[in-house]
This record gives C-alpha cells, structure tokens and sequence, in this order.
C-alpha cells in the first residue's frame, strides 16, 4: 500500500533493521550522540517561553542511546541550545541526565555555555558565565564540553582573548575537557571564531590552546562539514588529543579513517541512527573497514537531507523521526521549531530513513505520517 507525499507516491518498508540493545561496549572509538530534548505538549509555552520539557520521555531516550552503548553529548545544539532551550532549562537537563546516567552506567558529556547571559558581555562577563556552568557540569559528575560561545565571538577583539579566555578555563578544568569548534553553518553568531574568519588563522590559535593545555584536552569537536580540514587538523593534534567529527555530511570516511588516524564522533546525526551507528561501529571494531562503510555510507543521504541550508533547523527532522520511530508520543518542540521545515522536507525525511529501515514499528511510522500529512493537507 502506498502513501502519497508531497513529491510523489511512496511504498513504505515492510521489515525494519533487527538492531536490539547490545551488551557490547564500542571499543576502537569514542562515539557521542547529541540527543535532543522531548517537549511537553500539553504545556502553555509558546516562542520566547521558557522550554517546557517532557523529562520522562526526555530521559527515557538517553537510556535509549545508551542501551545501544552510544555516550551522550548532553545539552548541546541538538538539544536546541539557544534555540528553545535556555540555560535555566539546561541546567535541568544536565542534573537530571547526569543522575540517569549514572544510575544505568551511561557515559555522558555536557555542554558549558555562557547562555545565561543576556545583551553584550565584558570579557570577565564571559569568563564568570562558563565558570558557573563548568562547575555545574563538573558537580553533576560529567564530563565538560566547552561550547562555542557568541558571547565570546560579540566580546573578543582578536585571537588572544580566545588564547586567555580558554586558558583560563583549562586552568580550573578539573578533568580534561572537549573543546568545541561549531562553525557559522550551525550558528551564524559563531562567524570568526577564534578570532579569525580566515580557517587556517583560526585552527592556529585553537591547536596553540591545546598546545599550551595537553593535559586539560581529551578532545577536540570539529562542526564544520569540511572533511579535509578535519583530517588536517587532527593530523596536527598532540598524541593523546582526540578529535570528535561533528561533520554530518562526511562522518563515515572520518570515523573509518585512513593509515594516518581516525576520527571519534560527536554528532547530531546518531540521536536518529543511533542503534545503527552502534551496530556500525562494532563491525568496525572487528577490523572490518569495509563492512562498517557498507552500514553508514548509506545514511548520508538522509544526513545530508535533515542538515542542509539553513543548517541550524536540523533539530525539527530529528524530532521528527524520533516521533515517527515511537521514541516519543507528539511531533512538538520547544520554542514551536517543529515549523522551521517544510511539509515537502520532512515527507522527504520520513522516506529516506524508512527506507533505511530505521523505524521499529514501520506501520507506526507510517500512520503518523498519514496523521501528519492529513493535518497540513499535503497528502493522503
């Protein structure tokens, strides 16, 4: 039986990939997904409110990835930080996910910001700001990411007040940290980060601060959907210096590597292909480069589809399919982003991944999609 979307007929998959739960943990690399935040649909929060979050179906999903053996980076853009999500919420959200993980045994990485600032900010400003959330992250037992800030790119004049501000920051580290690099792609606010829109003056000054902090870096996160940049730059990296893929668009060959590295990965993506992603990086765990780029390479197409332009409205097609794959019970978001994306882009979404065969419940899926399209008259 098939079901018309917005560009055409689409005769949906009948069996979904058997993708169960492995007591495996994932052994040749370190593998985050970004997870997002279950709004409550039944609160009375519009734009601008703060977010009211569904925290039972939120962290019912974190013990979802975790189950597969996935790490959780917490509070992160995928959560819709600065976008729906402000730092009250949060906060919330680092103290409740940090208890569950600790709770099942989950590893978990939270985001530090300075998005409790509200208007221009003085360099100390910025500083005072991501030492109250790196003390909350660090209390809760996670591991810090130190997000980019736009704060910090509004307030910096040029590449040494990124030089201090970090430094500054790694000194009071009390475990080596993540660093972060989104790029303007992700956050138009993030433009020159660094201290520089030129990119190779800019990935200097980020490896002079890992230089000067060894021992304070575990890593460092690449978003900018350039896979040769990432590749030259963790060529550069200091041993013991991880570099965490962020690039939705090249994660595979990044994650596979070559016969000078490997990437290990921090990305929005796995929240939707999580339990494939896993399955993925076990056979690659097994020395089987090939069989890892025969499970992956063909989610690029769907990865490539929920982040194109405008990058940052990639949350409401991952929303989208954790409600279409039954994780939650609504197609709602906080701070109303589940309009950021045309009803032709999310009819699109649906079919690729089912045709991955993403969906536990494929006529689950199917119903809701119907429901959905029914409701915005764009198909039946």
């Amino acid at each position: 039986m098939t079901i018309q979307l917005p560009h055409g007929p689409y005769e949906p998959r009948a069996t979904p990939l058997d993708l169960k739960p492995s007591g495996v943990p994932l052994a040749s690399r370190t593998v985050f997904s970004a997870a997002h935040v279950v709004a409550d649909p039944r609160a009375d929060a519009g734009p601008g409110d703060p977010a009211a979050v569904d925290w039972d179906a939120t962290l019912a999903f974190r013990r979802h990835l975790w189950s597969h053996g996935l790490g959780v980076a917490e509070a992160m853009d995928t959560a819709q930080r600065g976008m729906g999500l402000d730092w009250a919420g949060a906060a919330e959200l680092i103290r409740r996910s940090a208890a569950e993980a600790r709770s099942v045994g989950g590893r978990i990485a939270c985001g530090v910001g300075t998005d409790q600032l509200s208007g221009p900010a003085t360099l100390p400003e910025v500083r005072a700001a991501y030492e109250e959330q790196l003390a909350l992250v660090e209390e809760s037992g996670a591991q810090p990411i130190l997000m980019a800030s736009r704060a910090l790119a509004a307030a910096a004049d040029g590449p040494e007040d990124y030089l201090e501000t970090y430094a500054h920051l790694l000194r009071q580290a009390a475990q080596p940290v993540v660093l972060h690099w989104l790029g303007p792609m992700f956050d138009p606010a993030l433009e020159g980060y660094w201290g520089s829109a030129d990119l190779d003056a800019a990935t200097d000054t980020f490896l002079k601060v890992i230089a000067e902090h060894p021992d304070k870096v575990d890593g460092i996160k690449i978003s900018l959907l350039d896979a040769e940049r990432e590749i030259g730059v963790r060529r550069r990296l200091p041993g013991g210096v991880r570099c965490y893929t962020g690039d939705d668009f090249h994660y595979p060959e990044l994650i596979a590597g070559d016969d000078r590295g490997f990437s290990h990965a921090l990305l929005g993506i796995f929240d939707p292909l999580g339990p494939l992603a896993a399955h993925a990086v076990r056979v690659l765990d097994t020395g089987d480069t090939a069989g890892f780029r025969a499970l992956l390479d063909p989610t690029v197409e769907l990865s490539r589809h929920l982040f194109r332009a405008p990058t940052r409205f990639y949350k409401t097609g991952v929303v989208l399919l954790a409600w279409l794959a039954g994780h939650q019970e609504h197609f709602t978001m906080v701070g109303g982003l589940q309009s950021a994306r045309s009803l032709p882009h999310l009819a699109r979404a649906y079919e690729l991944a089912d045709r991955l065969g993403l969906f536990p419940d494929p006529d689950l899926a199917e119903s809701r999609m119907r429901a959905l399209l029914a409701v915005h008259g764009g198909g039946r």
